[in-house]
């Protein structure tokens, strides 16, 4: 602890520090309060990009690190902060189409109504073992696991926990945490999708250059390769917002439904040919037109089955018991949608520790709406549960802002 107290009191620590501190965290010599301390310390007083690059090392060698026996192994991230943004099943199912090792790791909501794992785990298991995961990549060219099975960065496991406790995701840590899962997951090109909005985690171009800039000079220093891509996160991606819900936005886009989230669809496509010009599987410029050859001829749903069936089965979806219409008080454009607000609504309502829970969202920016008009729908498997919902939501009428004239 005694360089975790230099830390709280603003000193700089070193390479050696942030080893004896991952190594203490591993072994579980740190109790929960110490842990909450040690990011705490790191958050308030911050992290240099010296000692960003130290923790990322310290957390990867902790660790295990694949080694798949390619000159390309590819993954990607979202930094967070977007509701319903539930990308990584698309474009994991896309990439691996076409021919590329995609082996995903993604991790259990820390503050949000979902994570890419909960959502996956209605479709299919994703509490692989190693030797599943390598099986599963050999055999489809990809997976989607939940990290915290395989130890990969079990440091990081660890802290998850306590962030998910204090509610506290700070800038250093999330540097860390995302860039030693990929190194430790065998990838040597990631595509890092970084959304700005001025509910989103990332608020404003400038908060995401910088962390950008931050996220390819750690990278480099560890030896990935990486592509920034500034995406737009003033509203909500697709239109559920919890486990189950999203997974229907994704089954929705990957069947080539005419109802398909088109948000969705387009991220998705733009990621994943990110990722094919990343790895030089086409030129610059080409690789949206391959994702989406991909996904209309249905070779990306043929390839995503095929990825269930080998982690073990698909899923029937989970229906919630009791749903609530959430109509506007008035007629209007929709000029403003509050994520966190409503990340904390699907919360409330149950989302993620009942995958069914959470909510539908029926408007999109610059909507015109009828007073009357359902805005979104809660679902929950209580009535006590949705009625907890909709009394804190009668207390934040600012959810979803609506305005007589477009912004």
């Amino acid at each position: 602890m005694s360089s975790v107290r230099a830390k709280i009191y603003g000193k700089p620590l070193e390479d050696i520090q942030f080893d004896a501190i991952i190594s203490d965290i591993c072994k579980g010599f740190y109790t929960d309060v110490e842990l909450a301390t040690f990011l705490t310390a790191c958050a308030s007083r911050g992290l240099n990009r010296t000692e960003t690059a130290s923790l990322t090392r310290a957390m990867i060698n902790a660790g295990e690190r694949l080694d798949w026996h390619r000159d390309v192994v590819v993954d990607k991230h979202c930094v967070g902060g977007l509701p319903g943004n539930r990308t990584t099943p698309l474009v994991v199912a896309m990439v691996a189409a076409e021919g590329l090792i995609m082996p995903k790791t993604s991790s259990r909501a820390i503050t949000s109504p979902a994570g890419t794992a909960d959502t996956m785990e209605t479709l299919a298991p994703v509490a692989l073992s190693i030797d599943d995961m390598q099986r599963v990549v050999e055999q489809e060219g990809g997976c989607i696991a939940w990290g915290g099975a395989v130890s990969l960065s079990p440091a990081d496991d660890v802290l998850i926990r306590i962030e998910r406790a204090i509610d506290l995701d700070s800038e250093g840590q999330l540097v860390a945490s995302v860039l030693s899962k990929k190194a430790a997951a065998g990838a040597t090109h990631v595509v890092l999708d970084l959304p700005v909005g001025p509910t989103a985690k990332v608020r404003s171009e400038e908060d995401a250059q910088c962390l950008a800039r931050l996220l390819r000079e750690t990278a480099e220093v560890i030896g990935l390769t990486v592509r920034t891509v500034i995406t737009d996160g003033r509203q909500p991606v697709g239109r559920g917002i919890g486990p189950t819900l999203e997974a229907r936005d994704v089954l929705a886009v990957l069947q080539n439904k005419e109802d398909a989230p088109a948000d969705l669809r387009d991220r998705s496509i733009q990621l994943a040919g990110a990722i094919f010009e990343l790895a030089g599987l086409v030129e610059k410029g080409s690789g949206v037109n391959l994702a989406a050859q991909s996904l209309t001829s249905g070779r990306a749903w043929q390839k995503f089955r095929a990825i269930c069936e080998a982690q073990g089965g698909m899923r029937v979806l989970p229906v919630a018991a009791q749903t609530q219409p959430v109509p506007a008080n008035r007629h209007g454009f929709v000029t403003a949608i509050d994520n966190r607000l409503l990340a904390r609504i699907a919360k409330l309502a149950g989302a993620p520790a009942t995958p069914a829970s959470g909510l539908d969202l029926h408007v999109r920016l610059g909507d015109w709406v009828e007073a009357g008009q359902p805005l979104f729908t809660l679902h929950a498997e209580s009535a006590g549960v949705l009625a907890y919902a909709l009394e804190y939501l009668h207390s934040r009428l600012d959810v979803i802002s609506i305005s007589e004239y477009p912004s």
